[in-house]
């Protein structure tokens, strides 16, 4: 999924509970879900900074020089105005795009 284009709100939303619940039929189900996939974004998010912040890295160890780089405070704030992954992860899971299978419960057998 691409975060920057999701219509996830930046704000925090007051959300029906039967609606998140519908999926799974449980809303501690659908929050475990929701809270599953929040973390994967979030590990996706913070690769993702990393990757482009390890661009502008210095490798020398002089405490006596800061350099104040505008490309590498222009991309941190960015990421700061991204919806939380959270909000991301509700908002997908409302959708109907995130996919999950529950491994206590045995797959059913048809027998013809």
């Amino acid at each position: 999924m691409d975060y920057r284009k999701s219509k996830a709100p930046v704000n925090t939303v007051t959300r029906n509970i039967m609606d998140l619940c519908e999926g799974t039929g449980n809303i501690y189900e659908s929050v475990s879900v929701i809270s599953k996939r929040a973390n994967q974004i979030s590990a996706e998010i913070k690769q993702d900074l990393s990757k482009k912040l390890a661009e502008f890295a210095s490798y020398n160890d002089s405490l006596e020089e800061v350099f104040e780089n505008r490309e590498q405070i222009e991309i941190s704030r960015y990421y700061e105005k991204l919806p939380k992954a959270t909000l991301l992860a509700t908002q997908e899971f409302v959708d109907g795009n995130v996919v999950w299978r529950d491994l206590n419960k045995e797959p059913q057998n048809e027998v013809e």
